[in-house]
């Protein structure tokens, strides 16, 4: 049954506030709210849709979503159901922003950030562990993610690596058919899709180039830490694939080092705050946006101003990609050139995500030469805790509330060397 759009809109508004977890829960989510309980879309085309957002640059469960909506009620179904699915995260990651901003250097609210720290780095792992077992599953993936990260980790350039690495997907799979792609997951392409109106899809994709590349332009013409995240944002949206945890090594190195917009210690914290919200964990990058603008421009209007640029950098991709290109979703291969790049380019996110652990660990757990017993405990606890599939959300809280008390009994607590 097709609902009516105010139905719709209800219920996409719900699962921005309800979608903690990361994309692996939050796709869990639609999946029994859409597919399960109210059968707005078939199966078939539920999975269909999410391999293909998981190949996508940009955050795939929020891609999901934009999809879904425009399966549903076409344009203005994907701009609803892909912007309530940001826009709750977005409020308050803004609100926690401004908190820590203002009382980031109080002890209980660098305990809380200690405990936060090594709650995200538990995070991370388990989603590591979770991403290598679905996308490294050949010998050659593995040694494609193993490039990737030690590339990474010597200060590689994320977008070259990505492009590198989709080339190199494809002599592999040239020359060693099934090398990147399981022969049992070439399914065969079936009937034909419906064809395509090429007209109406040509329109459409040059109405919405033109929109979007019109709002980069006047945000680049703004000039300074405008343009500046303007330009850096959209290039990290478009060369995301695999997600935040992909991206996000990319992001913290440049932020941090290149453009000097916040701390390592600010950057593990705006992960650490970005968990707390519902949503994509992409959000981080508002959080980033928004320190750069309170420490630039100057106040709250300045880091709302830098929040609400990186916001729309980061996403704008990824409306486009789908309200676009939604009519070419059935015929995406699933065998030959564009496939083996696609897993490749999932063997580089697998090498991504290992290097962000890595960033973390050394911020997180090892701080000014010495070790954090506290952060380290965090870790340890809510690594076990999420391995059993305890929620997320009341992971945050604890290890926030153990961090709080130990900078309000102790700052120096756990701290050795």
């Amino acid at each position: 049954m097709s609902p009516s759009f105010s139905t719709a809109l209800r219920l996409w508004f719900k699962l921005g506030c309800i979608s903690f977890g990361g994309p692996i829960a939050q796709i869990d989510l639609m999946h029994r709210e859409v597919v399960e309980r109210r059968g707005w879309i078939d199966e078939r085309t539920f999975l269909h849709a999410l391999r293909l957002c998981t190949a996508l640059p940009g955050p795939e469960a929020q891609q999901l979503a934009c999809y879904l909506g425009y399966r549903l009620h076409g344009i203005r179904g994907a701009l609803a159901s892909g912007g309530l699915f940001i826009l709750p995260s977005l409020v308050l990651i803004i609100a926690l922003s401004w908190i820590y901003m203002v009382y980031g250097e109080t002890d209980v609210m660098l305990g809380i950030v200690r405990g936060l720290g090594g709650a995200v780095v538990a995070l991370v792992v388990v989603a590591c562990i979770r991403m290598a077992k679905k996308v490294v599953r050949t010998r050659w993936a593995l040694a494609i993610a193993i490039v990737a990260g030690i590339a990474l980790f010597l200060g590689g350039y994320f977008p070259l690596i990505v492009a590198i690495g989709a080339v190199t997907g494809i002599a592999i799979g040239r020359f060693r058919p099934g090398a990147l792609v399981p022969l049992e997951d070439q399914t065969d392409p079936g009937e034909p899709p419906h064809p395509i109106d090429r007209p109406a899809l040509i329109r459409r994709v040059v109405i919405g180039a033109a929109i979007w590349l019109g709002g980069i332009g006047a945000l680049l013409l703004v000039g300074g830490l405008v343009a500046d995240l303007t330009g850096f944002f959209t290039l990290a949206a478009l060369v995301s694939f695999g997600g935040a945890y992909a991206v996000l090594p990319f992001v913290a190195s440049a932020a941090v080092t290149r453009y000097g917009w916040l701390t390592p210690e600010q950057m593990v914290a705006g992960l650490a705050l970005g968990e707390t919200t519902p949503g994509p964990l992409i959000m981080v990058n508002s959080f980033v946006g928004f320190v750069a603008g309170w420490t630039v421009l100057g106040g709250f209007v300045g880091g709302l101003t830098g929040a609400l640029v990186a916001t729309a950098a980061t996403f704008a991709p990824s409306f486009l990609l789908i309200t676009g290109g939604a009519p070419l979703v059935d015929h995406v291969p699933q065998r030959g050139p564009v496939a083996d790049a696609l897993a490749a380019l999932q063997g580089v996110v697998a090498g991504a995500v290992v290097v962000l652990v890595l960033y973390l660990a050394d911020h997180a757990l090892l701080r000014n030469g010495g070790v954090d017993l506290v952060a380290i405990a965090v870790a340890i606890t809510i690594f076990y805790l999420r391995r059993r599939d305890t929620s997320v959300p009341l992971l945050v809280v604890g290890a926030a509330v153990i961090g709080g008390l130990c900078g309000l009994i102790d700052p120096s607590f756990g701290l050795l060397g």
